[in-house]
């Protein structure tokens, strides 16, 4: 197949065409992509300065909060500019960077939600051998592994869409961001063999991220079946906030990636749930329901207040 390319920069249609709609949207969104960066900037800066958060489950949630400002970054500055403006132009080698890192950080998250389901299963069913078993080589080399899966994943759906001609003249993408459905909606060839790719890849990633989730969890819930009441409460409330996060973070992701090529009105609503929504949540999941982090951050606050005070 030739790839011959007329189009050299695509239109987003954005959330709505409402100017006041929009105006609105902007300050809603603002707000949200703020508290995602702050949010958690504090939670990585509370950690990393915290003597006491020293354990695998913290190691690994930096690193989940890095990569929430990371994805939150890969869309929402762009929706809060075309908030605000006429031209919702993004350049062809733009929208290609920006569908790799969508997808890079997207699933480079979702690897690390099952590590973290990992972490949680050895140290409740194995606590005793939970510091040989999830050693901080181990929580390295998973986290090292959660990226290049994210990489690869993302570098084939790049590739999958971007080998196609987009011969124009339409070039006008009903989303917010460079995804891949409205992408193959816009190609001048048959996008069935791609579009059936992208739903076996997205799939097979996601059974087998399910599967490493369920087999986690089952082995915790057989494993509290010996224990007293008060202690699979207190195993489960360290669950909870994990628990939390993959139904609101998977959810969406399969609503919007587990079928064949097309669209519909929902998916930018969807869409925003975990571009824009969970990872401004996650600080506060993680956060409020952590008597531990908690008092980290008092610690932190009350430092932080002393020095300006020296």
């Amino acid at each position: 197949m030739e790839n011959t390319n007329n189009v050299t920069e695509f239109i987003l249609h954005g959330l709505t065409q409402d100017r006041t709609v929009a105006k609105v949207c902007f300050l809603l969104f603002l707000l949200f992509y703020t508290t995602t960066v702050f949010g958690n900037l504090l939670i990585i800066l509370t950690i990393r300065t915290s003597d006491l958060l020293n354990s695998p489950m913290y190691f690994f949630l930096s690193y989940l909060s890095f990569v929430d400002i990371s994805y939150s970054t890969a869309s929402a500055p762009k929706l809060i500019h075309d908030l605000l403006v006429e031209d919702r132009t993004i350049s062809f080698v733009g929208c290609t960077a920006q569908l790799f890192c969508i997808h890079f950080f997207g699933c480079t998250e979702v690897f690390l939600l099952v590590a973290m389901a990992y972490d949680r299963c050895v140290a409740i069913c194995k606590p005793l051998h939970y510091p040989s078993i999830v050693s901080p080589r181990v929580c390295r080399c998973l986290v090292a592994a959660s990226g290049l899966g994210g990489f690869v994943h993302s570098l084939v759906q790049t590739l999958l869409v971007f080998q196609l001609p987009f011969c124009g003249p339409s070039n006008g993408l009903d989303h917010y961001f460079c995804d891949v459905h409205p992408l193959l909606a816009l190609a001048c060839a048959d996008t069935h063999t791609v579009s059936v790719s992208n739903a076996v890849s997205t799939g097979l990633i996601s059974l087998g991220c399910f599967g490493g989730l369920a087999a986690s969890y089952t082995a915790i819930l057989a494993s509290l079946r010996t224990r007293s009441p008060k202690g699979r409460l207190k195993a489960l409330y360290t669950c909870s906030s994990h628990i939390t996060v993959v139904m609101l973070f998977f959810g969406p992701c399969i609503f919007i990636y587990l079928r064949p090529s097309s669209t519909f009105p929902a998916d930018k609503v969807v869409s925003l749930f975990y571009t824009i929504l969970t990872p401004m949540l996650n600080p506060f999941i993680y956060t409020l329901r952590n008597q531990e982090m908690k008092n980290s951050m008092k610690t932190l606050w009350s430092r932080t207040v002393r020095r300006s005070e020296e």
